[in-house]
């Protein structure tokens, strides 16, 4: 049995083919139900650094990947063999407060940084091998909104058990796939009653909501969350006592005690990060609950308490509806700046508060089964419902885990993405159409566009027919253009909202270091001016200019991390937001006529120090790039004649002089000399009094001195090029690219002056920021225009030319159509790179009245003007980690703006309204009628003039 073989006793070779072939098996068979085991990061890399140090390559699961550092250090074993397993980390050093759980994992463990999973057997046979712990299993269960997903449950349900009337409490971890049934029984377990004794009860908020007597329904289909409150009750036994005395806070005016309230209405909120793909949250941390006195916790009957007065500036008791708040659950501020401003659309309100359950589409498999509209429903009425107090929206938060799961939990985020989200969700869930035609769209064909464009949104319509597309969804035209065969096509696609780019500064400075390929000259670093919001091609177009790019030559863009190229950019249309100020990027001059080029990748290696029993070879400076034809035959020594003419403009001139390289010479290096930029882009040359001039009869190299070099071939091995100068090197197929490894001995150091490859500079370096570049305003018109402007299609969009039968990027153009009664505008305040978010603190100047859009509608047809007119928004203040959602709402009935803060409300005037924490825009189209009226604003609603409106 593998299971009983001694570690010791095997390779470590054997010991990665075990465990790989462990892995594989498993993975074939995965099913629900299934054990996983949680080992810490840190152990598992050490074991692979030990099993794989006889490598050439290593990954995460035991297999092969190249690595460089152990091209050298192949064949030696160096590492010691791991110690016993330790999970520690994974742990809380103390035991829970609630003894009956012991000790647990810490809340925000993320899969990948802190831990892995494994599979059973896996688990079972490094135990046996290296022993140790503690023990961490949990099981494979299904998710998601088709419940077709399986993830691992990380983190089980933990639950707040409270037995009355005793008062006795206790916590309990629980899968939420375990039936209400074993909930029932471990807390009559736990509280010593027999089955018969007691009842449990969904306790959310210590108020009642559900008697939980369906024992075999499961905790996640009874909606219950992470740390709820569950209520066992004892049969028979009254427990009104504490419910009187804990509801005796609450005054009979409404009014609550102050400082009680306060602790209940603003718990202590601490998000986790679930890992394994599922979330939840604690409502109250560790260290915030234990400010709580027992006392207090059991007398406490509500958190969300019924109160007119306590949690809100403005008395909405004998008011008219829709001045009621909505109370934080826990991070959900932006899902209530989302539902203020959806339930406050006019629309949207007529609609929910009359009897739409008629149109509520139960069969469509691209809804919710109603639900999703139901839990909308009803919450608009209750905040619609006068003299209210603050709403819990728990029941609409559970249906938005249940069908977002992406919105689970109580960590941050974004209003936008959920109010996409909650607006394809209730159209589907409304839609009037049962079952959807199968239509195919026909080109243009050179008809007229308002033909086309009927025809598009009659063939919407059909299979889209809600009270959501009446009020939101509007038109536009999309016209692509074929960069071949000019081919021009045409088509009108329906929109829900408009994302706005927003661009805080117009330019931006980059330092891009240029290298040379054939050893003209030295590595130079240039700084140019790109667009803020430019494409690669614009960075290449600047430093091509800057440094003198003849005809015949051209940039290869590439990204250096760790001494390694990480990436080249070589797709011209990729937005350069995606680079980041702090990277290094390096351009490489090459020829522009290489056919079926592969790229030859120099990487510099020198010994690493500190270590006297084995010295290994680290990457240093920055790799150096030449290009290769496949159809060429290349040889070692060739591959040692273009390595040399890279490195040739380092060559120290006393080395030239020395008699070990009698027969070598050198191209000319300084030609550059002389070069001149313009002064707003200038290539920063301090190296070229160090170039070396030769005659151009000398330009080639003859090589009789071999450097160290080792290329890597398709099998990951190191073929050793010093030697065989005349064998031919196989170069394959698939890879863009070749490594070639150099190692450099100090003798070699001693002829080259390598200092130039170091410190490659990053692309910006920061500076204090001017004042006038985080405060100039932007106007929306320019938003709007930037939104519509003319621009290629990146690679992923490529579009299918008719006409040249292939697919091409073709250029892309946007005009509005057809506009919605209400437009909803997102301005993109946040930005991506990488695994990076970034906020734009710009200050968009939106008009409130007479936003004017007939300038921008290509439909000519309607000689009405278009004008909306602002009642909504979503605001978004602070940074990423630690930011804040509010609305501004502006009551039609009574003409006056109100901010919305969770459950606080209260009254703002129209100035207050415009802030740089504006983030989705509501407009309302104005009347026909009224549009006659306000034509004497259109000298200041058009794009030049918005700085002079309110």
């Amino acid at each position: 049995m593998e299971g009983s073989i001694c570690s010791s006793e095997l390779t470590q070779e054997a010991e990665r083919l075990m465990i790989r072939d462990i892995i594989m098996a498993a993975e074939a068979q995965v099913k629900e139900g299934d054990t996983f085991y949680l080992i810490t990061q840190r152990w598992w890399q050490n074991w692979l650094d030990y099993v794989n140090q006889d490598q050439t390559n290593t990954t995460n699961d035991g297999s092969s990947l190249y690595t460089p550092e152990y091209c050298e250090s192949a064949g030696s074993s160096n590492l010691k063999r791991p110690p016993a397993i330790d999970n520690s980390d994974l742990m809380y050093d103390a035991v829970s407060e609630e003894s009956n759980l012991g000790s647990e994992l810490h809340d925000a463990l993320v899969e990948g940084r802190d831990y892995i999973l494994l599979p059973q057997d896996v688990w079972k046979q490094l135990y046996v091998w290296y022993g140790g712990g503690p023990t961490l299993a949990r099981k494979l269960i299904s998710s998601g909104l088709s419940q077709m997903e399986l993830a691992v449950e990380v983190y089980p349900l933990r639950l707040q058990l409270l037995a009355m009337p005793k008062g006795e409490r206790a916590s309990v971890r629980i899968s939420k796939k375990e039936t209400i049934g074993e909930l029932h029984r471990r807390a009559c377990e736990i509280f010593d009653l027999s089955l018969e004794q007691a009842s449990i009860w969904d306790y959310y908020g210590h108020r009642k909501h559900a008697l939980m007597n369906d024992m075999d329904k499961t905790l996640d289909d009874a909606n219950i969350q992470m740390d709820q409150d569950i209520l066992v009750e004892v049969v028979g036994e009254s427990n009104g006592p504490a419910i009187v005395g804990s509801m005796s806070s609450v005054q009979g005016n409404g009014s609550a005690d102050k400082e009680t309230t306060s602790v209940l209405m603003e718990p202590c909120k601490s998000n986790l990060s679930i890992a394994g793909g599922l979330s939840a949250s604690r409502g109250v941390s560790r260290s915030c609950s234990s400010e709580l006195s027992q006392s207090q916790q059991l007398a406490s009957p509500i958190r969300e308490v019924d109160n007119s007065y306590g949690t809100s500036s403005v008395s909405t008791r004998g008011a008219s509806g829709g001045l009621t708040g909505l109370l934080n659950l826990g991070n959900t501020c932006f899902m209530n700046s989302a539902i203020q401003c959806l339930v406050h659309t006019p629309e949207f309100a007529r609609y929910f508060r009359e009897d739409y359950h008629q149109e509520i589409n139960w069969q469509n498999p691209l809804g919710m089964v109603g639900e999703l509209a139901l839990a909308f429903g009803e919450l608009l009425r209750k905040l619609w419902a006068p003299g209210r107090t603050p709403i819990a929206p728990r029941p609409f938060k559970a249906k938005l885990a249940r069908f977002a799961p992406q919105f689970s939990g109580y960590n941050q985020h974004d209003s936008q993405e959920l109010l996409a989200f909650l607006l394809d969700g209730l159209h589907e869930d409304l839609n009037r159409v049962k079952h959807k035609p199968y239509i195919k769209s026909r080109d243009a064909d050179g008809r007229p566009d308002e033909e086309v464009a009927d025809e598009y949104w009659a063939n919407h319509i059909a299979r889209n027919d809600s009270i959501i597309v009446d009020v939101c969804q509007g038109q536009y035209k999309s016209t692509l253009v074929c960069p071949v065969c000019g081919k021009v096509s045409v088509t009108f696609d329906p929109f829900m909202y408009l994302s706005l780019p927003l661009q805080s500064t117009t330019t931006r400075t980059m330092t891009v270091t240029v290298f040379t390929s054939d050893g003209s000259a030295l590595p130079i670093p240039c700084t140019v001016t790109v667009p803020k919001q430019g494409r690669c091609r614009d960075l290449i177009q600047a430093v091509s200019s800057a440094c003198s790019l003849k005809n015949g030559e051209k940039l290869l863009l590439a990204e250096v991390r760790g001494h390694l190229v990480n990436r080249f950019l070589e797709d011209p249309l990729m937005s350069l937001s995606t680079i980041k100020d702090d990277d290094h990027l390096a351009a490489y001059k090459m020829p522009k006529f290489v056919k079926n080029t592969v790229f030859l990748q120099l990487i510099h290696r020198r010994e690493q120090d500190g270590n006297s029993t084995h010295t290994g070879w680290k990457p240093y400076g920055t790799p150096l790039v030449a290009p290769i034809s496949r159809d060429d035959v290349i040889t070692k020594g060739d591959i040692q004649t273009i390595v040399h003419t890279m490195l040739s403009p380092m060559l120290r001139i006393e080395s030239l002089q020395s008699s070990d390289h009698p027969d070598t010479s050198i191209s000319a290096a300084a030609s550059h000399a002389s070069r001149e930029v313009s002064s707003g882009e200038a290539c920063t040359d301090s190296t070229v009094s160090d170039s070396i001039d030769k005659d151009e009869s000398s330009s080639k190299i003859v090589v009789t001195s071999k450097l160290p070099l080792q290329l890597v071939d398709e099998n990951n091995a190191c073929i050793d090029l010093s030697t065989g100068e005349e064998k031919t090197i196989r170069l394959s197929s698939s890879s863009t690219s070749i490594l070639v490894f150099i190692d450099w001995s100090q003798k070699h150091l001693e002829k080259y002056d390598t200092h130039y490859l170091e410190n490659l500079p990053e692309v910006f370096k920061y500076g204090p920021a001017t004042k006038k570049a985080r405060t100039e305003p932007l106007s929306l018109y320019t938003c709007l225009e930037a939104f519509l402007r003319e621009e290629p299609l990146v690679p992923e969009d490529m579009w299918y030319c008719p006409q040249c039968k292939e697919r091409r990027q073709a250029s892309k153009k946007l005009d509005l159509w057809r506009l919605p009664e209400v437009l909803v505008i997102h301005l993109k305040r946040f930005s991506y790179s990488r695994s990076m978010k970034h906020k734009l603190e710009t200050f968009v100047n939106f008009p409130i009245h007479d936003l004017d859009l007939t300038n921008y509608v290509a439909n000519k047809n309607s000689s009405k003007r278009q004008l909306y007119e602002l009642y909504a928004l979503s605001n978004h203040y602070g940074g990423m980690g630690s930011g804040h959602y509010t609305a501004h709402i502006k009551l039609l009935d009574e003409n006056r703006w109100y901010n919305f803060d969770d459950s606080h409300i209260s009254p703002i005037s129209e100035e207050d309204v415009k802030s740089a924490a504006a983030y989705v825009l509501f407009y309302r189209r104005v009347k026909t009628e009224d549009a006659t009226v306000s034509n004497g604003a259109q000298s200041c609603a058009g794009p030049n003039n918005i700085s002079s409106q309110k």
